[in-house]
C-alpha cells in the first residue's frame, strides 16, 4: 500500500459538519490550484504585466512619511528585459529563506543520520505528559522568534515527527509547530531582533507630530508577554478540537522515518550522554561570548546582543550545534562510522529539499519583481489612506487597523517593509486622536502575525508545502491553507479581543508606553 492510499480522509473525522465542510472546501479549491512553483512563477508574470497597466494607468501614491510621489516602475520594457535577465541568478542566491534552510539543513542532516533526534524525541516523548505536548509544541514555536526565524527549519518538521512518534497525525503537530513559529510570530518572553527595528521606524514616524518623542525598543515588552500564553492556549485548543479532528488518523509513514515509543538502548543512552557533553562545552562557548559586557559574540561598537554577531549568526550556530552533538551522538552510539557517514546525511537532507529549491527560486523572482515595480507600496499606501479617511470611531478604528495590517500582510511579507509604508501614516493619526505610538506598534503587530500562516507569499510558505507533502503526497497550497485557518481566525480574534481589553482597562503595553499620550 503506498503512502498516499494510506492516508485517511480529511472530509469529516469528527470535526463539525459546518467546519468540515467548509475547511474541506478551501482544500479542494486551493489544491485545484497549480503546482506551488507554477503559481510563483504565474504571479511573477502578472507583477510584470500589472506594472505595465499601472505604469499606462499612471496609478500612484505620495509616500506618508517623504511626500514623494510613488509611481509604478514598469517591467514591460527594454530596460526590465534586463533587469529581469540580468538579476535573475542573484533573485535566487540572494533569497534569505533558501540560504537559511540549507545552512540549518546540513547541520540536522547530521543530527538526523546519526540517530540524534529520534533518541532525544522518544528520550522527551517518554518523559513528558502526553497531555502538554501540544501545548509545549506551540510554546516552543513562539518563543523560537527570538532567534529569528529557524523556527520555520527546525520546529515546524520536529513537530510532525513528535506527534507521529507518540501516534497522532504528523500533519496535526506539523501544524501546531507552524501556528506557533508564524501565527505568534510578534509574541515573545524575550526581545528579538524586530522589536528595536520596529521602534525605530516608530519614533521617525512621531517625529511628525512631536520631533523629541522617543520609542523604546521594549515598548511592547508587556503586551507581547501576556500575549504568549492566550496565543499557546489558543493554537492548542485549535489543534485539538479542529484540526486533529479532521486530519483524523494517520495510516502513512514518511520517507525514512518510523519512530517507534521504545526505550532506549544502552548504546543510544551513551550517545545522549556524549551529546550532552558536546552540547554543554558549546553552550560554554556561546556563554563565554554573551554574558561578559565585552564578550566576543557581542557587538564590537555598542556591546549589545540585538544586532551582535551572535544574533546574526544563529543559523550558524545552529549548523554548528546539530553537527557537533550529532557527530557526538553517532561516536557514542556507534552510528556514525567515519566521515562519509557524517557527509551521507548531509547529503540526504538536501536530497528532500529539491522541491523547495524549485520553489524557492520563482518565488524569489515574484518577490523581486514586486519590489522593483512599487506595487506593493502603492496597494499599501491606498489602503491605508482609504482607512485612515473612514471615519471610525476609537475602538472600530483599532479593530480596523489590526484588520488592514492582517489583509496587506497577504501581499507583502516584510513585517518592517509594511510597517515603515504604514507607520508614517498611522502613527500621526492616532497620536491626533491621542493615542501613543507604542500603542498604534503593538495594534499593528497583531495583525501582522495572524495571517502569516495563510499567506502563500510569505517566504516560508513553499517550504511548509515541501514539509507536508512528505506526510501526504496530496498535499499542496490548499492544504496548508485549509488546515491553517482555524488557527488564522482564532488567533484573529483572541488577540484583537485582547488588545480591547488591553485598551479598556488602560494598561502599558511596555515599560514607559501608556496607552495615550499625556
Amino acid at each position: 500500500m503506498t503512502k498516499r492510499e494510506k492516508i485517511t480522509s480529511h472530509d469529516t473525522n469528527g470535526a463539525t459538519p459546518v467546519i468540515a465542510r467548509l475547511l474541506g472546501a478551501v482544500e479542494r479549491v486551493g489544491n485545484a490550484l497549480p503546482h506551488p512553483a507554477t503559481l510563483f512563477a504565474g504571479m511573477a508574470l502578472l507583477v510584470v504585466l500589472c506594472s505595465g497597466l499601472f505604469k499606462w494607468l499612471h496609478v500612484t501614491a505620495v509616500h506618508p512619511g517623504t511626500g514623494e510621489i510613488i509611481e509604478p516602475v514598469s517591467l514591460l520594457s527594454v530596460y526590465g528585459l534586463h533587469r529581469i535577465l540580468t538579476e535573475m541568478v542573484t533573485n535566487f542566491t540572494a533569497f534569505a529563506p533558501l540560504g537559511t534552510v540549507l545552512v540549518a539543513m546540513l547541520g540536522l542532516g547530521i543530527a538526523e543520520r546519526s540517530g540524534l533526534i529520534g533518541a532525544a524525541l522518544r528520550l522527551v516523548v517518554l518523559s513528558a505528559p502526553r497531555s502538554l505536548l501540544t501545548f509545549l509544541i506551540v510554546l516552543t514555536g513562539i518563543l523560537s522568534n527570538t532567534a529569528s526565524e529557524v523556527g520555520y527549519v527546525l520546529l515546524v518538521p520536529l513537530g510532525a515527527i513528535i506527534f507521529q512518534t507518540v501516534g497522532r497525525h504528523p500533519l496535526a503537530g506539523m501544524a501546531a509547530a507552524f501556528a506557533g513559529v508564524s501565527g505568534g510570530y510578534s509574541a515573545n518572553l524575550l526581545l528579538g531582533t524586530i522589536d528595536p527595528l520596529l521602534a525605530g521606524l516608530s519614533e521617525e514616524a512621531a517625529h511628525i507630530i512631536d520631533p523629541a518623542y522617543q520609542v523604546n525598543p521594549t515598548c511592547n515588552y508587556y503586551f507581547m508577554v501576556v500575549s504568549v500564553f492566550f496565543i499557546s492556549i489558543a493554537g492548542t485548543w485549535v489543534t485539538e478540537k479542529i484540526v486533529v479532528p479532521r486530519l483524523g488518523a494517520y495510516g502513512g509513514q514518511a520517507d525514512g522515518e518510523a519512530p517507534a515509543l521504545q526505550k532506549l538502548s544502552a548504546d543510544e543512552k551513551r550517545g545522549l550522554r556524549y551529546a550532552a557533553s558536546a552540547g554543554l562545552a558549546f553552550t560554554a562557548i556561546l556563554l563565554a561570548g554573551t554574558v561578559p559586557a565585552g564578550g566576543f559574540l557581542r557587538d564590537p561598537q555598542t556591546s549589545g546582543l540585538l544586532r551582535s554577531p551572535f544574533t546574526a549568526g544563529i543559523v550558524a550556530f545552529i549548523f554548528l550545534g546539530a553537527a557537533i552533538q550529532g557527530i557526538a551522538y553517532g561516536r557514542g552510539a556507534r552510528t556514525l562510522r567515519s566521515d562519509a557517514d557524517v557527509i551521507e546525511g548531509m547529503g540526504k537532507s538536501m536530497q528532500t529539499l529539491g522541491v523547495y529549491i524549485v520553489l524557492c527560486f520563482f518565488a524569489a523572482q515574484f518577490v523581486a519583481y514586486f519590489r522593483w515595480t512599487n506595487l506593493g507600496l502603492i496597494l499599501a499606501v491606498r489602503g491605508a489612506e482609504g482607512l485612515q479617511s473612514s471615519g471610525l470611531g476609537d475602538i472600530p478604528l483599532i479593530i480596523s487597523f489590526v484588520v488592514i495590517s492582517a489583509l496587506i500582510n497577504l501581499v507583502m511579507g516584510s513585517a518592517s517593509a509594511k510597517w515603515a509604508v504604514m507607520a508614517p501614516i498611522f502613527i500621526p493619526m492616532f497620536m491626533l486622536l491621542g493615542y501613543s505610538p507604542e500603542m498604534v506598534q503593538a495594534a499593528y503587530r497583531v495583525g501582522d502575525s495572524v495571517t502569516n500562516i495563510i499567506s502563500p507569499l510569505m517566504s516560508y510558505f513553499p517550504l511548509i508545502v515541501a514539509f507536508m507533502k512528505r506526510y501526504d503526497d496530496n498535499a499542496g497550497i490548499g492544504t496548508v491553507v485549509a488546515t491553517m485557518l482555524p488557527y488564522s481566525l482564532v488567533f484573529f480574534l483572541v488577540w484583537t479581543v485582547l488588545i480591547v481589553v488591553w485598551f479598556a482597562l488602560g494598561l502599558p503595553v511596555g515599560p514607559g508606553a501608556p496607552l495615550r499620550l499625556a
